[in-house]
This record gives structure tokens, sequence and C-alpha cells, in this order.
């Protein structure tokens, strides 16, 4: 087996900023998008960097949107051969064109190929999770056992009478299948595993790595396919070459600098389903540096959390882009962060923020007008405040 997928992994970034910037010229050439100005500020966009002009798709859009114009919302969808349904519910489209969703990257990071058989045990009802990886398992050569989940007897037997040498799947059923088999005084084969769509606790790695699996996590949805993925370097995952990543602060569509952790925002170069600034949701951070194994592209820190941190305080809600919109108002203001904690049985507000400046007055205006509460302001030196991506932490007690 080759070291690389293909040499898009070890292009150049001046290589790879042209190739995806004329590609994001044609993806946007042709959409319409139902948000207001959208179009006429995609015609500003000439690179990738030009991205921020555009602002952020949320989930919450698309689905609004699907409610109004079934299945895909007025997105332009081209070359649909399945339909999927996720919770929400929200629909994907999915295509027949080789690794429509770019799973094949990463099995080939994990060794699988021509050899192997995979038992496939994400989900193929509704979902598109198992066609996803089935996807890339035609794209590294693989066969594959549509197993989905459930029936864990079957799966140990089936593994056994077929000789399945690799898993995909969630992290966590794997253990179920390897103690099922231990419990029938079966020895199954597999030595690799492809994971998602959960944690990957070491403690995890570690029992597969005690048992001869090598396993490996990727970091994909439903909408975008694959966006990052873990190689033999295990130092981050690595972007996948179809996609562009951003991480954003929450509530906004401001890149933050490498290293601070904020909101991943991703835009598919897919011609069939191009997504453009679609919010994940989660939350992450670009690493420094390159891999040492040698693949190009910028790498994330994978999965730090959910960027959505909407809380009630005191009966109203506080939303991260209010939080943002405090921050905008003063441009001394680097960051703030808002605190939700108890006195006694009063819930209380404290807003925290960076700044140079020593009155907390000058902020309680801003405060009240942006998130309709009064709280009690700390000021704090710039570069203060945890570098975990939160703008609103609830430190009180639900239990």
């Amino acid at each position: 087996m080759t070291k690389y997928f293909d040499a898009l992994e070890t292009r150049s970034a001046d290589q790879r900023a042209a190739a995806q910037g004329a590609a994001l010229q044609e993806r946007l050439a042709g959409m319409t998008i139902a948000l207001d100005g959208w179009v006429e500020a995609a015609r500003e966009v000439k690179s990738v960097a030009d991205l921020v002009k555009l602002p952020v798709l949320r989930k919450s859009d698309l689905s609004g949107w699907q409610k109004q114009r079934p299945p895909f919302g007025g997105v332009a969808v081209s070359n649909a051969a399945y339909y999927f349904q996720s919770p929400g519910p929200i629909y994907e489209p999915g295509g027949l064109s080789a690794d429509w969703w770019r799973m094949g990257r990463f099995l080939h990071a994990c060794g699988i190929g021509r050899d192997d058989i995979i038992q496939n045990c994400f989900s193929y009802h509704l979902v598109p999770a198992g066609m996803i990886f089935e996807s890339g398992a035609r794209a590294v050569g693989a066969a594959v056992l549509p197993a989905g989940t459930g029936q864990t007897e079957l799966q140990v037997r089936a593994a056994k009478d077929i000789g399945c040498t690799a898993y995909a799947g969630t992290p966590d059923y794997l253990k179920v299948i390897l103690d099922k088999a231990d419990e029938m005084g079966e020895v199954l084969g597999f030595t690799k595993a492809a994971v998602g769509a959960g944690a990957l606790f070491p403690s995890l790695r570690q029992h597969y790595a005690d048992r001869g699996i090598t396993t490996r996590q990727c970091y994909a949805t439903a909408d975008l396919g694959n966006i990052a993925y873990e190689t033999d370097a295990l130092e981050g995952m690595v972007i996948d070459e179809g996609v562009i990543v951003e991480i954003v602060r929450p509530g906004t569509g401001t890149p933050v600098p490498h290293g601070e952790v904020g909101e991943v925002v991703v835009t598919s170069l897919n011609p069939d389903y191009p997504l453009i600034r679609f919010a994940t949701g989660d939350l992450s951070a670009i690493m420094d540096g390159t891999s040492p194994c040698g693949r190009t592209n910028l790498r994330i820190k994978g999965w730090m959390g959910r960027a959505d941190q909407t809380t009630k305080i005191k009966g109203m809600f506080v939303r991260p882009e209010q939080v943002a919109a405090l921050v905008s108002r003063h441009e001394e203001i680097s960051r703030a962060r808002v605190i939700a904690s108890r006195d006694g049985e009063m819930d209380v507000m404290t807003v925290q923020i960076e700044t140079r400046a020593s009155n907390p007055k000058l902020y309680e205006g801003t405060i009240l007008d942006t998130l309709k509460l009064r709280g009690k302001v700390e000021l704090v030196p710039p570069g203060t405040l945890p570098n975990d991506g939160k703008v609103i932490e609830d430190l009180r007690s639900y239990e």
C-alpha cells in the first residue's frame, strides 16, 4: 500500500489555496442562497481568504429552508442517488460518484485496502453513515459486510465466518462485539478499526491496541462527509482535501488565531452538494505546523465540545452572538465571557471582559443593551480568559 491516498495530500500550501480557490469560485457561481445579501456578497469572494465576507450558514437555517422547500431547502443539488433523513428531521443527499463523501482518504490512512473485509457497523437505516463508509471502502478496494448495529451474536458469527479484518463504527461498539466473541469462545480477526461519531477515549484505544487492533478516528458529519482524520502520527487530525475549515469565535463568523478554540465552520467543495461556511456547532482549534506523517494540510485538535452555549439566566436566554456583539461595541475589548452562577436561590450573571481599561462602569450600559440583563462586571488583562472556546459558562448545579 502506498503511503498516501493521492498527491493532493502532499501539495504545497500555495497549490492547495489556488486549487481550492478555483473550486470555490465554481461552486459560488451556481448557487442561490436564501439569506439576505448572500448572492451579492458571494460576488466579492475571489479567494479562500475572502470567505469571511459571507455569513455563516447554520443547521437551523437549513432546517427552516427545508420545511419551506423540501427536501433540500432550495440548495442546488445534482446527481442525487440517495435521500437521507437525520434527526431533526433534516435531509441530506448522497451520490454515486467515486468517494462522494471523501472517506477513502481516511480508510487509506487506517491502512485499510484491497486485502481487507470491513465489518461496517454504522447505521444503514435512513441516516447516511453506513453508505458514507461503504463508499470509502470502494475507494480503497476493500470488501464490506454491511452489518449495521444490533444482533451482536450474529455480528460475531459473521465476522468469524467471513474473516473480517477491519471494523468501521462507533468507538465503543467494537468492544461490545469483542466482549460477545469472548463470551462465545470465538477469536476474531480484526486488526484495524476506523471509528467516528463518538469519543475515542485513550483507555479504549489502548484496550484495542492490547488486542492487536490499530484504531484511528475521523471527524465527519452527515451534511459534509469527512472533515478531518487521524494518521499514524497521532498528532491532531489532518483536514480533508475536499473541504475548507475555519475556526471562528462562537456566535460570529470571525476566524480566530491558530491555536485558539472556536467553532468549526466548513465549506464543502462537493460539486453535487456544496455547502458554504456551514457551522457544525463543534469546537476545535487549528494546530501550528504540519503533521510528521508528511501530509501538508492544516490540522485540527479534534472535537473539543459544543459551540452552542445558549444559557437561560434570570429567565432570559443569553446567546453567544450577544456576547460577540458586546465585544464588537468596544475596540479595547479583546474577549468576553459570561458566567452564570447562583447566590442562594437567585441567578447571578458575571461578565468577564479582557481589556486594559480599569473602570467597570464603562461597560454596564453596553451589557444591559446587548445581553438584556444587569450583571457584575469583572475586568481582566488581555490573555487571561481560558482558551477553551467558551463565551458562556454555566456554573450552576442542577443536581
